[in-house]
């Protein structure tokens, strides 16, 4: 059985007629009975009663022509899928994301990426950045937003755009009563509730910096790999973190965003495999460009 034979099925079942299915199909009679019959010899069963004046479906004939016309009607969207993926107009996007972002790029993103290609599926996975790097360069990923480690120095497979630049602001308990600008310079005690060194070394290196610059030794409290658990642990009363001023979105009781006095600037940027030529990576680049963001 090959699709010609489903197409002449389905003229000769909507017609009724072997004469005017030829006739539709643009071919003669006697190779459309053959078609027909070498069909029904295929499946064992007949699918049309036939007499010299009349013809019609049988029990079969009348089950099968439904999945023969869906079937049909996939047959012909074929070539339509074909350019809406080729396009990256359907298909998916696997993009995964810094805590922090979720704040800052990410909402904005996502959301004029869903416009204007309502047909793609977006997959977004929270990762720190030392997990998506590994995950990209392995295709894993189509890309993802993260923290660039010092001096933007990724893999040479990987190609990276700035997306934003941000100054960090303290994040300190409510009872501290703290007010900016905030000279750390100033306070007596700076217990840090930050990230591990090992899941976002350039984060951990931006605020540890600032604060020795400022004269405090660097003294770590607590550590944990999301922002929203630092806040948290702020909020309890186990010390201050730095964060990325978009974090002001976070409302959280029991923890006031306070800003610094010449405050340290946090950067995210997008990454990917330079060779990825998924459609759907290369719709995403287009909307990054039109943003106007710096490339690597």
């Amino acid at each position: 059985m090959d699709i010609r034979q489903f197409r002449h099925f389905a003229a000769v079942a909507e017609t009724l007629h072997f004469g005017r299915a030829a006739e539709r199909l643009g071919i003669t009679q006697p190779p459309l009975s053959q078609s027909i019959q070498a069909l029904e010899k295929a499946l064992g069963a007949p699918l049309f009663a036939r007499t010299k004046r009349h013809v019609e479906l049988t029990a079969l004939g009348r089950q099968w022509l439904p999945h023969v016309l869906e079937a049909l009607a996939a047959v012909d969207a074929l070539p339509d899928t074909a350019r809406r993926l080729r396009d990256g107009q359907t298909g998916y996007l696997s993009l995964s994301f810094v805590s922090t972002a979720d704040y800052s790029v990410l909402p904005d993103l996502v959301r004029r990426y869903a416009e204007a290609f309502p047909g793609v599926e977006i997959q977004l996975v929270e990762a720190t950045s030392d997990v998506q790097v590994p995950a990209i360069q392995a295709g894993e990923r189509h890309a993802g937003i993260i923290i660039p480690p010092p001096n933007r120095s990724l893999p040479a497979a990987l190609a990276y755009r700035r997306l934003v630049s941000e100054p960090l602001v303290a994040v300190t308990p409510e009872a501290w009563g703290a007010e900016g600008p905030l000279d750390l310079a100033a306070l007596a005690d700076v217990p840090l509730v930050l990230f591990p060194r090992t899941v976002a070394p350039a984060f951990h290196d931006l605020v540890t910096g600032y604060v020795a610059a400022r004269g405090q030794p660097v003294r770590i409290v607590q550590e944990a790999i999301q922002m929203q658990t630092i806040i948290s642990l702020v909020s309890a009363g186990l010390g201050m973190a730095l964060a990325p001023a978009s974090l002001r979105k976070l409302a959280r009781v029991g923890v006031r965003y306070v800003d610094l006095v010449d405050p340290p600037i946090l950067e995210t940027g997008l990454v990917w495999r330079r060779d990825e030529a998924a459609p759907t990576l290369q719709g995403l680049l287009r909307l990054v460009t039109e943003d106007g963001s710096a490339p690597d």
